[in-house]
């Protein structure tokens, strides 16, 4: 199954354009902070349109108006198209007073910047890709490593990325660690991803992944993602990914952090490998059960998929009961395996 097909959403950064009325709202990072109250906060309500713009303008006073509740100490919004009956999805992560969020690196204050021919194609990429998603074509080729949408005018473009990955490589990886421009050390990491020798750049996105700005993480992330699941037909090519800033990333306040991690570890734990599983059952079970409860299952898929597996459930067990609506059972069996940990945290050391 394409990864695109769960885990792609176009985040609300762009276009001017009103997005298909609201269908979902959707929290998390909530342990003792009533959602009632948030959705009371909120000037978002079910079946609204959402136009971009607005949204942009208003997204940090809102945040700040949530901020202010009691018991919460940060919120960040996201909102996402689309479910598979055209509806949009607004992602509400709250960082309560008592559970701080992921903390990230300073960010670079070098100055340098990409060349006019890639902001020139990033500019390009912006408005061919919002047309499509926006359309409602969800589907791309990541069968060589890199993302190739089947909408042709995306498609275009992102072949002239595999061009400027080659001849722009070592200026690429300068934005990326150095300039002090967000965007454009996103723009980096999305175009680092089309260069041939997909191992050369794993330590770079993989570095990425520490960055403040969530869109160079997003960035990285997605190309980790598909270089995750990419099968050279050289098995000696396969690309060798650490799978420890996917499970740290789990735990982050940004959604795009979550959503992109998920989708990697989802392909990391194929294997089933007991240390792997092991390591993201201590260290991010709680948030895997609340991406699990998210109501859209293309969201909510891949932490279903590494819960079964953490319970032992087959691949194909998983799958039935997601097929047929019944996550319930996953995430019950994930909850006792919560339950269990939680147990055994509470006992007293053993002389």
């Amino acid at each position: 199954m394409p990864i695109l097909a769960f885990l792609f959403a176009f985040l609300a950064t762009q276009s001017p354009d009103a997005f298909p009325p609201l269908g979902i709202i959707d929290f998390y990072g909530l342990h003792t902070v009533p959602e009632a109250q948030l959705l009371q906060a909120l000037p978002y309500h079910m079946d609204d349109s959402i136009f971009v713009e607005q949204f942009k303008s208003q997204k940090h006073a809102v945040e700040q108006k949530l901020a202010s509740l009691p018991g919460v100490s940060g919120a960040y919004l996201t909102l996402v198209c689309c479910t598979q009956n055209r509806k949009s999805i607004l992602y509400v992560g709250i960082e309560e007073a008592d559970r701080p969020c992921e903390k990230f690196q300073p960010a670079p204050t070098g100055s340098v910047k990409l060349t006019e021919d890639v902001l020139s194609a990033g500019s390009d990429y912006d408005v061919a890709f919002q047309k499509s998603i926006l359309k409602g074509n969800f589907a791309e080729d990541d069968s060589q490593g890199h993302a190739l949408d089947l909408d042709p005018d995306v498609r275009a473009i992102q072949l002239r990325f595999v061009v400027l990955a080659e001849t722009q490589l070592a200026h690429l990886k300068d934005v990326l660690h150095n300039s002090s421009d967000g965007q454009q050390r996103a723009f980096a990491a999305q175009v680092l991803g089309y260069v041939k020798d997909k191992q050369a750049i794993v330590p770079d996105l993989m570095a990425a992944m520490r960055d403040p700005e969530p869109d160079v993480r997003n960035n990285s992330t997605r190309a980790l993602l598909i270089l995750a699941e990419f099968s050279p037909k050289a098995p000696a090519q396969k690309i060798k990914i650490s799978p420890r800033p996917f499970i740290e990333l789990l735990n982050s306040c940004i959604w795009s952090d979550r959503n992109k991690s998920s989708g990697a570890l989802a392909q990391l734990t194929e294997k089933r490998d007991p240390a792997l599983l092991s390591e993201i059952r201590n260290q991010a079970l709680p948030s895997l059960l609340e991406m699990a409860n998210w109501k859209y299952l293309g969201h909510a898929r891949f932490s279903l998929m590494i819960l079964g597996r953490i319970c032992g459930l087959t691949d194909a067990a998983i799958q039935k009961d997601l097929d047929q609506g019944n996550r319930a059972r996953v995430i019950a069996a994930a909850q006792e395996v919560a339950n269990h940990k939680r147990a055994i945290d509470k006992s007293p050391p053993q002389n």
